[in-house]
């Protein structure tokens, strides 16, 4: 990515994760969270990572849909925000990032690890490298 691209990407990720925490908040109805963005080398497109709050699958994918529905209206407000800085405002495409509930799916699933080995009493430090202390890795 050269300069002038990352230095874009970086100005859209700050200035739409602005828009939606305080212009658009009633809109989406969710907390949205901007988590990367990318744009193509001609600066007409621009990828937005979007990490959305909600209990359930079925409450984020909504308001990723409510939040597709007014691109064209952030993409709007992003014009008025940067028109002195960039000449023409990319399009903007947004995807579901859902690394923060795969990490608290792993999460939930080392902590079950760990209770089962608690409750047969195996010792944690020994058993996930399989050495003893004093075994070949040992000095």
């Amino acid at each position: 990515m050269s300069i002038r691209t990352e230095r874009v990407s970086k100005l859209i990720q700050k200035e739409v994760a602005d828009l939606l925490n305080n212009d658009f908040h009633e809109t989406s109805q969710s907390m949205l969270t901007i988590t990367g963005a990318r744009v193509t080398k001609d600066l007409g497109i621009a990828y937005l990572d979007v990490s959305v709050l909600g209990d359930t699958v079925q409450q984020r994918k909504v308001a990723f849909r409510r939040l597709e529905d007014i691109a064209p209206q952030v993409r709007t407000a992003l014009a008025s925000r940067v028109r002195h800085q960039m000449r023409r405002v990319p399009e903007l495409r947004f995807f579901l990032d859902e690394r923060q509930q795969q990490a608290a799916h792993m999460e939930d699933l080392f902590a079950k690890i760990r209770a089962e080995r608690a409750e047969r009493g195996v010792e944690e430090t020994d058993e996930l490298d399989g050495e003893d202390a004093d075994g070949p890795g040992a000095y």
